[in-house]
């Protein structure tokens, strides 16, 4: 395809039409004015651009996905919108079930063809995986559109960046996810969660649950991770948790919140290109260019804090951004979009699964008293808890707990949908992938799906993750690309053994505080977000506390 794609390419048609038109009206002016009945010079010009654009047009359309494609044996819906675009404004239901559905249309069928030129091709099953995301996984990078979207919010920092820069990057910021780090911060977590606790019984007492014991969960969920992210990536004490807002807060809540129209502006981005969508007479553009410059403009002080903090303070904390400072290899706006992509990933991801749990928490109140009983036994209420205590000791060894945390990760990853664009000529397990292809991977999907998860697969079982009374890591699954929420290889997520260790604490302070059932209709619950998934309509939550 390489060839095909450089020959019929935009730059290249129009190139060989201005030669052509140069050659013709020159030396064979008269013969096409005769032929084609034409009288200028400009008509003869105009028809010979419009003729090259045509021809591609039908080699693109019809010739090369019939004849020449390498996919063109693939099954598949092969639709002119494709599912993935789809997926992402559905109204009736969760995106991710489109794809479920479509499986069940193409059984045994482990790569289709979603759009009609073959432009687009979804992996089903776990074989393709290896390829894609370890051993290949720079053949294939995030779809231009798509990164245009996400740069603005996330920066150039880990998620975004390709190649070698994204090797220089991990391997730079590896230790602060390391094991032994991540075990001296479950002190912090576990104070970060009783806080928010606490927090919940004054909004009981003389808050927004005062008359109704009811909250919306959603909204202090997204609070305390980013007071967590806030020390372990930069330091520093946002306390959202004390505070009536927050500048940060608003700004992502307004960015990141699941409106129809934001989702619109989204599908619209990835579609066509944030460029064109910007020329449009929009109010979201201008919505948008606010939000994401005054995002920007608050880390700048932060960035410059800490480097203060660091020369004057002799600084030894060991948060990400001091590590990244401390290593002297970056200027200050790269240190920006660094700082971007862990207050973003590092709190909304959390913020997501932990309101989900919640919600399935609500649903299966049996699993709300075992939880309830672990956690009492293994953290009673008069237990002192202080900076000695081998929290990760304690916590990480219990079934059930880890079991909901996975099984709530398993079915509501917090990205449901991830893309990938060849950028040369590969292949998958064995099936070619031409250049400029997009591999799509439906983590709901490849979570969820029968075929690997058993008939049960849509329900929600933590014992899944219970082996004779022990967590196991695998969830009965016979491979570990059966469950891709954090994916694998150099681009998996970074930071999932942090993100588990804050779901624990949050967990086992939410469940030895509180009992708690679902205080809004379960219709109302659907999954929506343009990057991850949330309550649509938020979580309202009718909290009973179980100290008198």
């Amino acid at each position: 395809m390489g060839i095909a794609a450089q020959i019929f390419s935009l730059p290249s048609l129009t190139l060989v039409a201005a030669v052509e038109s140069s050659l013709i009206t020159k030396f064979y002016a008269d013969y096409f004015s005769r032929l084609l009945n034409l009288n200028t010079h400009p008509e003869i010009i105009a028809v010979i651009f419009f003729a090259n654009y045509a021809f591609a047009a039908l080699f693109w359309g019809l010739i090369y996905p019939k004849l020449f494609s390498p996919l063109r044996h693939l099954h598949g819906p092969r639709n002119f919108i494709s599912l993935a675009h789809r997926s992402l404004v559905v109204k009736d239901g969760p995106g991710g079930d489109l794809f479920l559905d479509l499986i069940k249309k193409y059984p045994g069928q482990e790569i289709l063809s979603l759009t009609a030129f073959d432009h687009q091709v979804l992996v089903t099953k776990p074989r393709m995986l290896a390829d894609l995301l370890v051993h290949k996984p720079y053949d294939f990078i995030k779809p231009p559109k798509i990164s245009g979207l996400l740069r603005h919010i996330l920066g150039d920092g880990l998620i975004m960046v390709e190649g070698d820069q994204h090797k220089f990057l991990r391997k730079n910021t590896m230790p602060a996810f390391s094991f032994r780090h991540i075990k001296n911060l479950y002190h912090m977590m576990w104070t970060k969660s009783v806080i928010m606790s606490s927090a919940l019984e004054e909004a009981l007492e003389s808050g927004e649950g005062k008359d109704t014991k009811v909250v919306n969960l959603a909204n202090w969920t997204s609070r305390v991770t980013l007071d967590i992210i806030g020390v372990a990536g930069m330091g520093r004490e946002f306390n959202m948790l004390k505070k009536a807002g927050d500048p940060i807060l608003d700004i992502y809540e307004q960015l990141l919140e699941p409106a129809p129209e934001k989702l619109a502006f989204a599908m619209s981005s990835i579609a066509f290109g944030l460029p064109f969508v910007r020329l449009l007479p929009w109010k979201m553009n201008t919505l948008f260019k606010y939000l994401t410059t005054a995002l920007s403009e608050v880390c700048m002080p932060m960035i410059q804090e800490k480097k203060d903090a660091i020369i004057n303070s002799k600084d030894d904390h060991f948060d990400v951004l001091s590590l990244l400072i401390k290593s002297g290899n970056f200027t200050n706006p790269q240190l920006r979009d660094q700082l971007l992509t862990f207050l973003a990933a590092g709190h909304e991801t959390t913020s997501s699964a932990l309101s989900w749990a919640c919600y399935l928490l609500s649903k299966y109140p049996e699993y709300q008293d075992k939880l309830r009983d672990e956690i009492s036994q293994a953290l009673p209420y008069d237990m002192e808890i202080d900076k000695s205590t081998d929290l990760a000791g304690i916590l990480e060894p219990l079934p059930y707990l880890n079991g909901i945390m996975n099984e709530t990760l398993r079915l509501y990853p917090t990205v449901p949908l991830t893309m990938r664009q060849a950028v040369r000529d590969s292949n998958l397990a064995g099936q070619p992938i031409p250049k400029g292809v997009v591999v799509v991977l439906s983590l709901w999907q490849m979570n969820r799906s029968p075929d690997l998860w058993g008939p049960d697969a849509g329900e929600f079982r933590p014992e899944r993750w219970i082996t004779s009374g022990k967590p196991n890591s695998n969830g009965g699954a016979n491979s570990n690309y059966e469950f891709l929420t954090f994916l694998h290889g150099p681009r998996s997520c970074i930071g999932q053994g942090f993100a588990k260790a804050e779901m624990r604490c949050l967990l086992a302070s939410m469940t030895r505080t509180f009992s708690w059932e679902l205080a809004m209709d379960e219709k109302e619950i659907l999954p929506r977000g343009a990057i991850t998934i949330k309550p649509s309509n938020g979580l309202l939550l009718k909290l009973k506390p179980l100290r008198v």
